[in-house]
This record gives structure tokens, sequence and C-alpha cells, in this order.
């Protein structure tokens, strides 16, 4: 996992979760507080999620195999999304569970300092982890808010921990508020009713986990910056003239297919064509780095066909009426023109068929 990914973040949080699970057992053991118990049920959760992060982070840095030709790095959504079940069943339903008993049978809080040292010691290690988190992920968001941020980030390791360490400060605040009550009335209710509100607080955090890497495995295409950095570097203005239409696909967070149908004059030999691929191939890889799979088809462009509506293929998208992304080459008599025919045009090699006529150019999509 690279260091985009927030091994760092991920490493503090361990650390933090695993020492405060300890202290909060401890302190339900001495004092009774259902809140204890839901808390240390879910640092005790959220060790486990980092757990499952750094695993994930472990096994998509697999080489390729013809089985996976396109390699592991879907892993690391896979086991995100893992995290939101975790979340969900070990620590927001034991959590509502717990506190739905507790209200049912209330029971006085013994020795109070324990769960409030307890709580307060938590508060200042997740603050901790909350602060590692925060620094990791100002490195990579750039000028977007914290919410386009956990929309948008294609590496899920920082949004899911910066969820879990909100929701634990949240958490204890709400088992914080349980217990005072509790201790300020002499009424155990209020214990349950803290413990109930953490179970509802992680149940909610899980599923918005779950509804952004959800998005992520599905797969998402590269960013509208990103797109547009490719479409430059693939045209060259005498070979290349532009974008027919372009696929993109993250295969992980730091791994993207792209797939394009490019414009070439209708004049150009075989040689000259696969010598223009390459050289796009080139600047695509320096312009953005993580396209790292590159398939480029060579086509000839027909405006004339293309504004008519005769070949949507021949227009940006496979939209027709719509224009070529870059200058157009001018229509020949070579040209796929007003019959429709698709004659067979040099291939770079490796590269698919054409693509869809139909789907336009994929935008950035916030999961």
């Amino acid at each position: 996992m690279s260091a985009s990914g927030g091994t760092k973040a991920i490493v503090a949080a361990l650390a933090a979760n695993l020492a405060i699970a300890v202290a909060k057992f401890v302190a339900f053991l001495f004092s009774g507080s259902s809140s204890m118990l839901a808390e240390s049920v879910h640092s005790l959760a959220d060790s486990g999620n980092q757990g499952l992060l750094l695993l994930g982070g472990k096994k998509a840095q697999r080489e390729a195999t013809p089985q996976h030709p396109f390699g592991y790095g879907r892993e690391r959504y896979i086991y995100a999304f893992l995290v939101s079940i975790v979340l969900f069943s070990v620590g927001g339903m034991f959590a509502v569970y717990e506190g739905y008993e507790k209200i049912k049978h209330p029971h006085e809080i013994e020795a109070w300092y324990w769960p409030v040292g307890v709580l307060l010691f938590a508060i200042i290690a997740e603050g901790f982890s909350f602060r590692t988190a925060i620094k990791e992920s100002n490195e990579t968001r750039g000028s977007l808010s914290w919410t386009q941020f956990v929309r948008r980030a294609k590496a899920p390791e920082l949004p899911v921990v910066l969820l879990e360490d909100l929701g634990a400060l949240i958490g204890l605040i709400l088992a914080l508020a349980g217990v005072g009550l509790a201790l300020g009335t002499g009424n155990g209710v209020w214990d349950g009713i803290g413990t109930l509100c953490i179970g509802i607080l992680l149940i909610v955090i899980a599923i918005v986990l779950a509804a952004e890497t959800k998005s992520l495995l599905l797969g998402e295409a590269a960013g509208t910056d990103q797109v547009d950095k490719i479409k430059a570097a693939v045209v060259d203005g005498h070979t290349v003239t532009g974008v027919i239409h372009m696929r993109t696909l993250h295969l992980g967070p730091e791994e993207l297919l792209v797939a394009a149908k490019i414009a070439v004059q209708h004049d150009d030999t075989a040689t000259e064509v696969a010598n223009a691929i390459n050289a796009a191939e080139s600047r695509i890889r320096e312009a953005v780095p993580i396209a790292r799979v590159i398939y480029l088809e060579p086509d000839i462009y027909n405006a004339a066909a293309a504004a008519a509506g005769v070949n949507p293929a021949k227009a940006q998208g496979g939209t027709p009426g719509a224009t070529l992304d870059g200058p157009a080459a001018d229509g020949a008599p070579g040209d796929r023109g007003a019959s429709g025919e698709t004659p067979d045009g040099p291939t770079a090699e490796g590269t698919p068929g054409d693509a869809p006529d139909t789907p336009a150019d994929p935008t950035e999509s916030g999961h």
C-alpha cells in the first residue's frame, strides 16, 4: 500500500483502539456500565477494521496472474467494504441491543471514577489518532472539502479511518454524557440511552462507508482533471488529431485503465500510426502516472458523417451531432462515410475492438 493509502493513519488508529479497548473493558468490569461495554466492543471492532485495511493493502500488492490479468488492486475496496459490515454488525447492532436491554433493566453505575477516567483517556487517544488521519488526508485532498474528499477519494483507507475516528470521538462524548446523567440523576436508564445512541451512530457511519465503497467496487472512472490530462496527452496534432471517445476505469486506487478510440489521418501508414500510438501511451503515462493499462484504437474520423448522425461512432462519446475532441481530420474518400460501413483500420497490438457507440465520456463520479 502506497503512502497515499494512509498506512501511518491506520497504524496510529490501531494502536489507539487496542489500548482504549482494554481500558474500556476494565472500566466495564469495575463499574458495570453498559456504555463502557458498548464502547469497548466498538474499539475492539475498530481494531479489527484497521487490521482488515492493512491486510487488504498487503494483498493488493500481489502481481497480476493469468487468471487475474489486471492485478489485485481492488482487494483494498473489498476489505474496506468488509469494514463497514463489521462496524454495522459487531459495533452498531451490539450497542443497540445492549442499550435496549439496559433501558429495560437499568442498574446503578458502581465505581464511577473508572468509566469517567477511561473515557477521558480514550478521548485524548482518539483525538491523537484523528489528528494523524487529518494530517495524512490533507496531503492528498487538495482543495476538496471533507465531504468531497470522502465521496471522491479512490483510496478507501483514509476516508474509513476518518469516519471511524470521528464516530469514536462522538461515541465517547455520548458515553460520557450517558454515564454523567446516570450518576447525576441516579437513574441507570441514561446509561442505556447513551449506549443506544452510540449504536445508532455506528450504524449510520457503517451505511455511509458501505455506500462509498460499493461505488468503488462497481468501478469508477478517473477524475475530471485526470481525464482532461489524458485527452491532452493523446493528441499530437499530426498523426493523432483527436479523441473520438474514451473510457477510464480504476483497477485500484493507484492503477487506472484507459481505453480510447483516436482519430488519425486517412493517408497515414500502419507504421506511422503504430509509432504515434506508442508515443501517445508514453505521454499519457507521463501526464497521469497511475495510467498503467492503456488501449488505444486508431480510426478515421469523418466530421460530415458524424454531424449528419449517419455514424454516431464517429462523434465524441458516440452521440450524433457531437464534435471530435481536438482538431478533426478532413473527411476523405477512404473515410467511413455516409454508408456507415466500418473498414478495419490498423490497431495497436493487444487493443480491444470498437468501443460501444452509445455511452458518453465518463465524468468524475462521487461514490
